[in-house]
């Protein structure tokens, strides 16, 4: 089976949860994180599930799943413990062309969740198409001692300097140039190490006047 890997846009769309345990916790958090509407259908949650609700970050239906709880949902994700029932949340969804993953049986869904790496705005996934997801969380381990917070900065920083070349001198290829340029540089070594006098010299000797950090509101200080 082929996959399309793609990121989907989720601000203020519907997102189901079938499950209360620490599975529709993470993808809660996922969820969540990309700005849905979460809601979750379970009997029993998780504490921190639970905490959640409590505080208004996702709507939750205190009973087992049944059909039609997917009505006006985007995406959902079977993540029952019971087989039986992620397999009719999987069919439902299906039914009504609604994107679905299954936690326990992941080919059985239209899509699979990948492993993935957060640095700021930087998302790194790593999927085996749903072979073996203990490959792909030791592969995501690895990255994630390779590519530190000083990515998120660098995303961050070179972000602000394409938005200012865009204003101040359109989209033209000399711009795309330049930016290939930075992003061949060490850039994230020096924001790791602090090296803030030399990289106000790259950008200055690449950009010109009104590219330093501060200029940029990029800020000086070590990444967090």
């Amino acid at each position: 089976m082929g996959y399309l890997p793609i990121h989907l846009e989720m601000e203020g769309r519907r997102a189901v949860v079938v499950g209360g345990g620490e599975v529709a916790l993470r993808k809660c958090r996922s969820l969540m994180e990309a700005g849905a509407r979460v809601a979750v259908v379970a009997p029993a949650l998780h504490p921190e599930l639970a905490a959640l609700r409590d505080n208004g970050a996702l709507a939750h239906h205190d009973r087992p799943y049944r059909t039609g709880d997917l009505d006006g949902a985007f995406i959902a994700f079977a993540a029952a413990d019971d087989p039986a029932v992620n397999g009719t949340v999987a069919k439902d969804a299906r039914e009504a062309g609604i994107l679905v993953t299954v936690a326990d049986a992941p080919l059985s869904g239209s899509f699979i969740s990948p492993s993935r790496v957060l640095r700021g705005d930087l998302v790194i996934t790593v999927s085996t198409g749903g072979r073996c997801p203990a490959l792909s969380r030791r592969i995501r381990q690895e990255l994630e001692r390779q590519f530190g917070p000083e990515y998120a900065r660098t995303v961050q920083l070179l972000g602000s300097i394409r938005e200012k070349l865009l204003t101040q001198r359109g989209d033209r290829p000399y711009n795309k140039q330049i930016l290939n340029s930075l992003a061949g540089r060490d850039i994230p070594r020096m924001i790791r190490e602090g090296c803030i006098p030399e990289l106000n010299a790259l950008l200055l000797q690449t950009l010109g006047p009104g590219y330093s950090l501060d200029e940029l509101a990029a800020g000086t200080k070590d990444p967090a």
